[in-house]
Parts: C-alpha cells; structure tokens; sequence
C-alpha cells in the first residue's frame, strides 16, 4: 500500500492545499494529512482547528485522514508507515527550500521517497500567509479558501487581531 504524508501547517487550508489532497487521493492508497503544531511559526490558528478544518474539508475523501503531530516529520512518517512525503511547489522560489528539506529527510527517514506536486494554475499564488494577510485587513478571501475557513478565520479577525 502506498501511504502518502502530506505535511504544512495549514494555517489556514487553502484551495491550493485541497487541489493538492484532491489530486493525490487519485494517485495514493491512502493519503494523511499531517497537520503541525508549528509553534515556532506562531500559527494563527490552534492545532485542533487546523486539523478539524482540514477534516471538514476532505471529508468526501475516503482514502484521507487528518492527524495533527507534534514530532519530528520524518518520525511521524515512519510512526504511520508512510512510503511517501509529498511536498506542493508553487513557484521555482519554492524549490531550493524543498530541494534542501528533501535531501534532510532521505538522511533522516531513508526508507522514504519526497515527491512533489504543483497546484492548478489557478491556485498557483495563494499562500496561507496571504490569506492572513487579506483577512487580517479585511479583504475577501472567498475565491482562495473553502466557505467554511472563511467563516473561521472571519471570526478569529474579529475576536483578535492576527
């Protein structure tokens, strides 16, 4: 079975994100969505959120499952029994960053191969970093995130300031 980790913060899940998952559960057995505590990035929004966000949205997947974690990336692939990370690149500036990432990775996890996946044209320029961004000064983030995270982070704007 071929079991695909697809690490990130999701902070928030963006369209980019769901094309990615999307598309990789036509390709993998079973896909798991590692959702990172991160709290070195200061993640706008809590684990528990992120992960159940995540899970709203791919529920229509059968072969998905969500599962935040706290530990190392490539002990958390070996701990699920994962063959695969899979990685999005959006733009060549993503790449060197990746590259380096997936050579840290082989060493750490050797049993484990990186891919990576570029999103639809059409989600090519969203980041989850934009998408604070717009909410936080009030912009529609309606076309780059499901209704459902637009309504949390909505009213996450209006109870702090991200």
């Amino acid at each position: 079975m071929n079991i695909v980790v697809y690490p990130g913060t999701f902070d928030p899940i963006t369209n980019g994100h769901a094309d990615l998952i999307e598309r990789a559960a036509r390709i993998f057995d079973k896909i798991i969505v590692a959702v990172a505590e991160s709290p070195k990035k200061r993640p706008t929004l809590a684990l528990d959120t992120r992960v159940q966000l995540a899970q709203e949205i791919t529920a229509h997947l059968d072969n998905v499952e969500i599962v935040g974690f706290r530990n190392l990336l490539a002990d958390f692939v070996t701990d699920v029994n994962a063959n695969v990370i899979l990685r999005g690149l959006r733009a060549v500036s993503d790449f060197e960053y990746e590259f380096q990432l997936a050579n840290m990775n082989r060493v750490l996890a050797p049993n484990v191969e990186s891919m990576f996946l570029t999103p639809d044209e059409k989600n090519s320029y969203i980041s989850s970093t934009l998408v604070r961004e717009i909410a936080a000064l009030g912009g529609d983030i309606s076309k780059f995130v499901h209704p459902k995270v637009e309504q949390v982070l909505q009213e996450h704007v209006s109870k702090n300031a991200i």
